[in-house]
């Protein structure tokens, strides 16, 4: 069979197309615009090893699949775990090197990393819309996240202070943070390339090595950034990517040479790892499922906070842990939020990824038809479907994943649909009619990651954000520029551990004690 090479603005083309492009020097015209191809990123879907891609050992593969079209458009290696064995040893194999860096040649680096995922945005961008189906814009949104992350952590790595410990005349005593040595990512599918830079950006400046595996059904793009890592200087083994399935987490998870591990996923995942992890007496930052709500009281800027809710449906289909797709709405701004609601979700367009629509498919036949069954459950409870609530033909591409954006009103609190994360395009409405009722029902599920509040009144916002177990409140607005700064983690369920911010640096660092007698 011949080898085929897939670019993101061209198509397949086969070694004998490749070669007579190279010596043509052609250019593509194609829908975003004319690329030169000697100057397009192949995907081949190997992963990368000790400084290089490499093919699976035993030779497997899986398939990358377009979630607007369900067909292949690329393979990529099926690790296991002899692939993870010789993951761990080049990492380890590099850990000494690189911790011993000086850190300012460490913030050098990474700033030059940041530089490089910038230059090669468009690139990034469409394999993430390809991969996962999120429309183009928001998957360069993402490309900028990651950037922004190397370009944050860059800036603290010479800045892991310690402390000095006053023990009286005769005695100094002081305090350093090491890092802890291979650090296992483990990144979901829903934001590959952001997600995989929260954890491995800090990881890198405190001096760890990493593996990352990313999911089966999104890796490309980590693969990519593990390959400009080398490109920018970091030395080769520093970070390694290793894809597959479950199996190729769980020996990742399992395995006795990681000294942490950072997962972001749902909670059964997430206590098998944290199983795993115990075995070896090994630190876990998890951050995991979320049933974010998202408080409407009757006095705040109603078109606002219904622009806000419209957008989370939007963003990657509302596939998104911190997503409040669990609106609670005071009674008397009920009919007004949602005909405002409503008209606007009227409006979404739906479309392959690369065709830059509002809102895209959700990123699998499984996960659409676990969506369309949180539906059905929903209905079945008494629910009512204001807008939506079906399979969407995507624009005429009919073998998508599409789902209609949709809103449900009346969901009961202590139904499915009002206690589990649902991870697609639904927004779901319960009234209340006080303070406190809000609270109840805010509190009222497993979860605890995001709360958003909708009001004018100040008092009230500090009383719902002191109240409610979250591990962040958002007051009038849902996102900022600027906020990976903020440390972010959850409640209950939903994890611990924080990531993003200065907080980070304490998941990726062990401190040590120092105590001298000099007199």
């Amino acid at each position: 069979m011949d080898t085929k090479w897939f670019f993101p603005k061209i198509g397949v083309l086969t070694r004998e197309t490749w070669s007579q492009t190279l010596a043509g020097g052609s250019e593509f015209e194609t829908g975003n615009g004319t690329l030169k191809v000697v100057n397009a990123s192949e995907i081949d879907g190997r992963m990368f090893l000790d400084g290089e891609r490499v093919s699976a050992r035993a030779g497997g593969t899986i398939d990358a699949i377009d979630p607007a079209t369900a067909e292949v458009f690329a393979k990529v290696a099926l690790g296991d775990k002899a692939d993870v064995d010789a993951a761990v040893a080049s990492a380890q194999a590099a850990m000494g090197s690189w911790a011993g860096l000086a850190p300012v040649r460490r913030v050098r680096l990474l700033n030059r990393l940041a530089a490089l995922l910038r230059e090669h945005s468009r690139e990034l961008a469409e394999l993430e819309s390809l991969d996962v189906g999120k429309p183009l814009r928001q998957a360069e949104d993402d490309v900028a996240a990651a950037a922004g992350y190397f370009e944050y952590f860059a800036g603290v790595a010479d800045k892991v202070f310690g402390s000095s410990i006053p023990l009286g005349q005769g005695y100094v005593d002081f305090t350093l943070r090491e890092p802890l040595g291979v650090s296992a990512q483990i990144v979901p599918w829903n934001y590959p390339l952001r997600l995989a830079s929260r954890g491995i950006a800090p990881a890198l400046a405190c001096g760890n090595a990493v593996v990352a595996k990313p999911a089966a059904e999104a890796g490309l793009s980590i693969i990519r950034l593990a390959e400009l890592a080398v490109e920018a200087g970091l030395p080769p083994g520093v970070f390694n990517v290793v894809t597959g399935g479950r199996e190729t987490g769980a020996a990742l998870a399992s395995h006795a040479g990681i000294n942490h591990i950072t997962f972001t996923g749902s909670v059964p995942t997430g206590i098998a790892i944290m199983k795993a992890a115990a075995d070896n007496v090994v630190p876990v930052t998890l951050e995991l499922g979320g049933k974010s709500p998202n408080i409407v009281f009757a006095d705040a800027d109603l078109e606002r906070a219904a622009a806000s809710a419209a957008t989370t449906l939007m963003q990657n289909s509302a596939q998104t842990c911190t997503a409040p797709t669990r609106l609670l709405l005071e009674a008397p701004a009920h009919d007004r939020f949602v005909e405002l609601l409503a008209t606007r979700i009227g409006t979404i367009r739906l479309g392959r990824g690369l065709d830059n629509p509002d809102m895209g498919p959700v990123v699998s036949e499984r996960q659409m038809q676990r969506v369309l069954g949180f539906i059905a459950a929903g209905l079945k409870d008494g629910a009512r479907a204001v807008a939506g609530g079906r399979r969407a033909d995507g624009a005429g591409r009919n073998r998508g994943f599409f789902i209609e954006p949709t809103l449900l009103d009346q969901v009961a609190p202590g139904t499915e649909l009002g206690q589990e994360e649902i991870f697609g395009p639904v927004l779901t409405v319960t009234t209340f009619g006080s303070v406190d009722e809000a609270i109840a029902v805010a509190n009222g599920t497993p979860y605890g990651l995001v709360t958003g509040v909708w009001t004018r009144d100040l008092s009230r916002a500090l009383t719902v954000a002191m109240a409610v177990k979250s591990g962040q409140v958002r007051v009038n607005s849902y996102s900022v520029e600027g906020s990976i700064g903020l440390p972010f983690g959850g409640y209950k369920r939903s994890g611990f551990g924080r990531e993003q911010g200065v907080e980070a640096l304490a998941n990726y660092t062990q401190v040590k004690n120092v105590m001298i007698n000099f007199g």
